[in-house]
């Protein structure tokens, strides 16, 4: 047995090795202007995310495992936050943190939910999902997170909640909101899948509301492939939660263990006859939304790199603001003064004073393999998939309106040099003076 450990461990270390040499060729690139791409974001993985990839793979167990464990645990330590549950994906930590706060607070249907009108159609959906009302407040024109100060206007006897995402990793005003919520006795859910490492008043977003969520794609702060999170301070809820993404089970074992509870044929819920297997009792109408062990691999190794990434990110951000500064035309993003921003993006908004409109940079920037994205679903009440709902006038919110008119965001993720940016840079004056 030992001699066959032995050659096991062999066999691997060549290949790890190998897939290392592999990794380190493949990857090799120099930026050349005009013909490189300049992406909006981007995953930046390296040699060690690759073998840690193929070790998870090398075990078979394609469903969640020991990688799994680890990454929760990381996470929650380096969040500071007691449960962190790895899930499919970003929406699905939204659909599952929704679901689980209305069991937890047995809300009823027609209760209603706060949100902003600028926002991501996986962040409103679930509300809408769970029979519950989305009622929309503007946005502030100058975070692009709601406008803190018509919060209160929109709550009625019915609110129940909060439900928010930091726009591009911008903490939105939490002192505010969370006053708001204590006051009201409202419920506190943060999207922060784009704000990962983000902080207010030196405390990580994600940790202030009674739930969180994350999102683990290519694009985001660190990546599984596909993936989310669901995060939480409470037992409960917790628990709540698990349930949901797994079958709506009442057993807790993980994959591949039984009998955790030391009475799995002793129990009696429902209708079932008592000693029915634990196992296959279900307490809540549930999904199957766990993600695998080869992507928990990912994530574990993608954490090591994630105080690099932030810094990155931040250090993107901060050149591109400084050269910003000079263009009249541009209204430039701002923040709490409490916030410490790992941003997603650098959103940009084409201001009155501009002869040219939007669609004329961005086409400018296409040509030249400069990534631009708009902010995310604009105007959220005038997408297509919510017309017909019932859930309020479009033209109540200016700010939102303005975004879908004028607003877009290039990148700032770790994967863009310094000369990529100067190369924006120079593709903005190339434009102004094509235009003047």
């Amino acid at each position: 047995m030992n001699d066959k450990n032995s050659q096991l461990d062999k066999i691997e270390n060549e290949i790890l090795k190998l897939s290392s040499e592999y990794f380190k060729i493949s990857n090799s690139q120099n930026f050349v202007p005009y013909i490189s791409p300049v992406p909006v974001s981007g995953k930046v993985l390296d040699e060690n995310d690759l073998n840690n990839l193929i070790k998870a793979s090398m075990d078979l167990w394609l469903t969640a495992g020991d990688f799994t464990e680890t990454f929760e645990k990381k996470l929650s330590r380096y969040l500071g936050i007691r449960h962190a549950l790895f899930v499919n994906s970003g929406s699905s930590a939204n659909l599952l943190a929704l679901s689980a706060l209305k069991i937890f607070y047995n809300l009823n249907d027609g209760d209603e939910v706060i949100t902003s009108a600028v926002n991501f159609p996986t962040t409103v959906n679930p509300i809408i999902q769970n029979n519950l009302k989305p009622v929309f407040v503007d946005a502030d024109s100058k975070t692009y997170n709601i406008d803190s100060s018509k919060i209160e206007k929109a709550i009625t006897q019915k609110t129940k909640g909060i439900v928010l995402a930091h726009t591009l990793g911008n903490p939105f005003d939490i002192d505010k909101i969370k006053k708001i919520c204590d006051e009201k006795n409202l419920f506190l859910m943060e999207d922060m899948c784009d704000a990962l490492g983000s902080k207010y008043d030196d405390k990580f977003v994600g940790t202030f509301g009674d739930v969180s969520t994350l999102s683990f794609y290519p694009a985001h702060h660190i990546t599984t492939g596909e993936g989310g999170a669901v995060l939480t301070n409470k037992p409960k809820l917790k628990k709540i939660i698990e349930s949901l993404r797994d079958w709506g089970r009442d057993c807790y074992c993980p994959p591949g263990q039984d009998n955790t509870c030391k009475k799995r044929f002793d129990w009696q819920l429902g209708g079932l006859p008592h000693g029915y297997d634990h196992k296959y009792i279900y307490s809540h109408i549930g999904y199957n939304l766990k993600a695998t062990d080869m992507q928990a691999a990912i994530g574990v190794t993608q954490l090591d790199k994630l105080d690099e990434f932030i810094s990155k990110r931040k250090s993107n951000f901060n050149y591109l603001f400084e050269k910003l500064q000079k263009y009249e035309f541009f209204d430039l993003p701002m923040w709490e003064e409490k916030a410490d921003v790992s941003w997603f993006g650098f959103p940009i908004t084409i201001n009155e004073k501009a002869s040219f409109t939007r669609g004329d940079l961005m086409n400018k920037f296409a040509e030249n393999k400069i990534g631009t994205r708009f902010l995310f679903g604009g105007n959220i009440l005038l997408q297509p998939a919510y017309e017909g709902l019932d859930l309020g006038n479009p033209d109540d919110y200016p700010n939102a309106n303005r975004v879908v008119d004028r607003t877009f965001w290039i990148g700032v993720y770790p994967g863009l040099t310094v000369e990529m940016l100067d190369f924006v840079i120079l593709t903005i004056d190339e434009f102004i003076n094509k235009e003047s």
